[in-house]
């Protein structure tokens, strides 16, 4: 796993996304080169220059990303991945040509580019033929165990069975006695781990014991350690697997003494700075949008434009939250929303699929009752429930709340308990890891969710 913005990605995966953009900017020098022969090159400077192969390129990169091609659930599916990259070109056509509409000096020669997207699709269906291929061979994988068979063994297993780009072969687990992993052959006991690791050739061992099934070998773990075996911390990989801190797992004394959360105050400082200033600019280039959703809703239904709610923010404390008015005045709007909710009306439904309904919000970050990146805020009486059934669930309050973050871009709405505790683990993540990095790849996320319309009720 190799960490960008304080985010581990699968070193494969990383791998994938720089051979595939050598690869398509290969495809298009290929296509150049094939179309124009020995000109090509006097060609290339000429007609395409280097601004015009960048923009082709990156285009291409980009729509490969917003199709979800570097996601596990699609990473290693031949065929989905094959009608994903026709699905790609197809976009890139389109896309190019607004661009090239709207700034011609980057525009390429219209056989150059067919002849490009006719190589760049087949070099990149063959590339991902071979990187399934060396992804499964064995030789290409560490064997790894699992020491533990409680609530965070069973979640790293089904994380690395489920994500084959990790490159990670998970042999089994070691536990003295306990519940058995359904799925994952058990290795032995405690007392013969050394003898188990040998035989199985394994070179790494999560620790994932909890500590009321007994005492860690710490002695007997030392000695492997030294002897070569690398030891890693359940938690720690967990982490770095999913992007979220495993709250039921979780210690307070391991999150007291770890890193993280203490953001500098210059951190702190420069992120108001920036979100009081974008807010700003907001406001005044949204003001005739947002008068005529204003007057649109109005129209629509009858009641105020406006939204408001009461939400607990920074410390705890609560605050008037602002939006468009997306429902029938009459309805309960401490129900949450459904799909396809008859309380929403005409104008609303609209608003909701295009997140516009969240535009009054930039005069709350303009007040300092939110940032843009934060935890998302919540009614109060849902949070004081939350916080007495989640542990650690107050950590939220420790930063202000924010339009989007790193829990929305990955877990939508939240409807049960088991969702709210999943959301937790991905704002603890955020606080602990908050940077300006960070931030920057949480809006490169919300603008794919906004322009694909994820998640929207």
């Amino acid at each position: 796993m190799l960490k960008v913005f304080g985010v581990s990605f699968a070193g494969r995966t990383l791998l994938l996304v720089l051979s595939e953009a050598l690869l398509v900017y290969s495809a298009f020098r290929l296509a150049t080169k094939l179309w124009f022969g020995r000109d090509a090159d006097l060609a290339l400077a000429y007609d395409h220059g280097l601004p015009a192969t960048l923009v082709a390129c990156a285009a291409c990169m980009l729509c490969m990303y917003y199709y979800d091609l570097y996601e596990s659930e699609v990473l290693l599916n031949a065929r989905e991945v094959v009608t994903r990259l026709v699905q790609v070109l197809g976009t890139v056509c389109m896309v190019l040509a607004l661009v090239y509409f709207a700034y011609p000096p980057v525009q390429i020669g219209r056989g150059p580019f067919v002849l490009w997207i006719l190589l760049g699709g087949i070099l990149l269906i063959a590339w991902r033929r071979l990187f399934a291929l060396l992804n499964s061979a064995v030789g290409w994988r560490e064997r790894i165990a699992i020491l533990g068979d409680g609530w965070l063994a069973r979640e790293l297993a089904a994380e690395v069975q489920r994500r084959p780009e990790l490159g990670l072969e998970l042999v089994g687990y070691v536990s003295s006695g306990g519940s058995a992993l359904d799925g994952f052959r058990r290795l032995g006991d405690l007392d013969k781990l050394e003898d188990i690791l040998r035989r199985e050739g394994i070179t790494r061992l999560v620790v994932a014991m909890e500590e009321r099934r007994g005492c860690l070998p710490v002695e007997d773990l030392l000695r492997l350690k030294a002897r070569g075996l690398r030891v890693q911390d359940g938690s720690e990989l967990y982490e770095a697997i999913t992007g979220k801190v495993p709250v039921l797992a979780l210690r307070p004394s391991s999150l007291l003494f770890s890193s993280g959360f203490m953001a500098s105050r210059t951190m702190v400082l420069g992120k108001r700075v920036l979100s009081l200033a974008l807010s700003l600019v907001g406001l005044v280039l949204g003001a005739p949008l947002m008068a005529l959703i204003a007057a649109w809703i109005r129209l629509d239904s009858p009641g105020p434009a406006l939204f408001r709610q009461r939400r607990v923010g920074l410390d705890g404390k609560t605050f008037t939250l602002y939006k468009f008015r997306t429902m029938r005045v009459e309805a309960d709007p401490d129900r949450p929303a459904e799909p396809d909710d008859a309380r929403i009306t005409r104008a609303g439904r609209w608003l909701r699929r295009t997140r516009l309904d969240e535009l009054p919000q930039l005069y709350n970050i303009l007040r300092g009752d939110m940032d843009f990146i934060g935890p998302r805020p919540f009614l109060p009486h849902v949070e004081r429930e939350l916080a007495g059934q989640i542990p650690l669930y107050t950590q939220r309050w420790n930063v202000r709340p924010g339009i989007t973050g790193w829990a929305q871009v990955h877990n939508g709405y939240c409807a049960t308990l088991e969702d709210n505790i999943e959301k937790l683990g991905y704002d603890l993540f955020y606080i602990r890891h908050m940077s300006v990095g960070l931030d920057l790849l949480i809006l490169f996320r919300t603008t794919k969710i906004l322009l694909l319309g994820r998640g929207a009720r």
